[in-house]
């Protein structure tokens, strides 16, 4: 059994989405972060960044692991799935997944902040980080023209990278231009297992950004959030 620490992120649904791709029994604790229950000495005991998503894997010591790049890793080697075993193929993954670490996770999270969350409107810090996630958006339509998946087969790096780039609109960068990379949003949404992921726990981001009124309040309440550095 595993306990998923995590919150509605796109951090905290990679890791959601793998357990229920993996078919891993897991009990979800949704840390509450307005109440700043991820700095508390219980949760940063399991992560010291006091960040979520965590997992404590119960069949293997009580193991906390942190980070979510990390926690794909763990469960992919853990269950020989979503990964390859040999030399190349796992390195395809692992360049893959970087790729949103490093870039396309940043990039969005930073966009996300300028655009919608910062009271004061930074036009130059919005378009700085709206261009670089179409960018990467971009090296994304452009490797998709040619391949199904990121990495061969379906695999952790399209997880974590699908779970940031379905947000999009709330970053406010378009991909109307970029077929390649619409049809892979759209093939991997419809996988039931990432459709049960995204309910632990549900965003409601789709049905927020169709609701003025809940836009603006869940900027404001995120707002708070970054302003007190509550952040996930």
């Amino acid at each position: 059994m595993i306990t998923l620490y995590t919150a509605a992120t796109p951090n905290g649904h990679k890791i959601s989405i793998a357990l229920e791709e993996l078919g891993l029994p897991y009990r979800l604790h949704v840390v509450d972060l307005a109440r700043n229950e991820q700095k508390e000495p219980w949760f940063l005991a399991i992560n010291p960044n006091g960040r979520i998503p965590a997992i404590v894997d119960h069949d293997n010591g009580d193991f906390a692991v942190f980070e979510s790049g990390a926690i794909l890793i763990y469960l992919a080697e853990k269950t020989g799935k979503l990964m390859p075993l040999e030399a190349k193929g796992r390195s395809l993954v692992l360049q893959w997944l970087m790729f949103q670490m490093g870039g396309v996770g940043p990039m969005m999270g930073q966009a996300n902040v300028f655009f919608r969350y910062f009271p004061e409107k930074i036009q130059a810090a919005i378009d700085r980080y709206q261009g670089e996630s179409k960018r990467l958006f971009r090296v994304l339509d452009g490797h998709l023209a040619t391949h199904e998946y990121l990495a061969g087969d379906y695999s952790i790096a399209d997880i974590a990278t699908w779970a940031w780039v379905r947000i999009y609109r709330w970053s406010g960068v378009p991909i109307d231009d970029l077929p390649h990379l619409r049809r892979w949003l759209d093939q991997i949404k419809a996988r039931p297992a990432v459709q049960r992921g995204i309910e632990q726990p549900p965003s409601q981001l789709e049905a927020r950004m169709q609701d003025e009124a809940a836009v603006k309040k869940f900027a404001e309440e995120a707002q708070k959030m970054v302003e007190t550095g509550k952040g996930a």
